[in-house]
């Protein structure tokens, strides 16, 4: 038996346990870290440098980088680190400030995409009072709001799993630390906290689902009203990169915590929360640039600019 005042390390599910499959781990994640970090930086970078994409969907896609970005480097580094000197542990401290960022960034992109939702129903419902309400003081409410939401949320969810006393060991069935299996270390009952944290995250996540979903449901009836055909392209294939990034985020965030335990196994964790945790931030800069010739445009002029 041990408790959490004598905790000072915790031991991270390791990817692999041989060596050759510790470094070709080690490579994987280094391809898709750089991946992340080339793609969401520049389109941080184009979005602040060029003037042209000074609106309010570009400022919200700035944003969303900003989170992908700073939710990839809090939990692939340390398991590249520990794959590449063949280690499992993480500190006390670490764990809880991997915790807390995680949990901060996610939550603020969850926001972040649900305000965007309002931007493009704003865009195609309300064309004509776009610059009403959403101007500039508006959009960094908006985002500020977004921010400070996830900040809040992350505090007191890290703060209630790390008050509980840990007395089941501290090996984390997890390649980061997560907060259902931080919960399964605890000496209470675990199952009943970590299903009111579930339920908590689920009711708030399913608001914010409606608000998504009732602002697509608006956007398609006015696409659909648009005589032209090549206007309804426009109009839907503007909304396309963002329908994207919702539906990959709550499909693998949801089946990640929604999954019946009957088929719950730590390969399948282990997978599911690579899907959740890792892939969006890697594709999301991808998804958003694919279609979008203004950001191409940009970015293609800042990279010869600068070479």
């Amino acid at each position: 038996m041990s408790n959490s005042s004598s905790i000072i390390q915790f031991l991270l599910l390791p990817f692999a346990d041989t060596r050759e499959l510790q470094l070709l781990h080690f490579c994987l994640f280094l391809g898709i870290y750089l991946a992340a970090l080339l793609g969401n930086g520049l389109i941080i970078i184009t979005i602040a440098c060029d003037h042209h994409l000074h609106t309010p969907m570009y400022f919200f896609l700035f944003n969303l980088s900003l989170t992908d970005l700073g939710c990839i480097s809090t939990t692939v580094p340390k398991s590249m680190v520990n794959s590449l000197w063949d280690t499992r542990d993480i500190s006390y401290t670490g764990c809880v400030a991997q915790l807390f960022f995680f949990l901060f960034l996610v939550i603020t992109e969850y926001f972040l995409l649900t305000v965007m939702a309002y931007d493009r129903y704003v865009a195609i419902c309300q064309p004509l009072h776009y610059g009403t309400l959403l101007g500039s003081r508006a959009c960094v409410h908006m985002a500020a709001a977004a921010w400070a939401s996830g900040f809040l949320h992350a505090v007191m969810h890290t703060a209630s799993t790390f008050s509980l006393p840990l007395c089941h060991g501290n090996a984390v069935d997890q390649f980061f630390c997560e907060i259902p299996q931080i919960l399964k270390l605890s000496c209470s009952d675990a199952y009943l906290r970590e299903t009111g944290v579930i339920v908590f995250n689920v009711c708030l996540a399913f608001v914010c689902f409606v608000f998504i979903v009732v602002s697509y449901v608006q956007i398609f009836r006015a696409v659909l009203r648009i005589p032209s055909q090549q206007g309804r392209h426009k109009a839907f294939f503007t909304c396309l990169p963002h329908l994207t990034v919702v539906s990959l985020f709550l499909i693998t965030s949801v089946f990640s915590n929604l999954k019946p335990p009957s088929i719950s196994s730590l390969s399948l964790d282990m997978v599911l929360a690579f899907l959740y945790s890792v892939f969006p931030p890697a594709v999301n800069p991808l998804i958003y640039s694919m279609r979008n010739k203004e950001l191409k445009d940009a970015m293609w002029k800042l990279m010869t600019g600068c070479f």
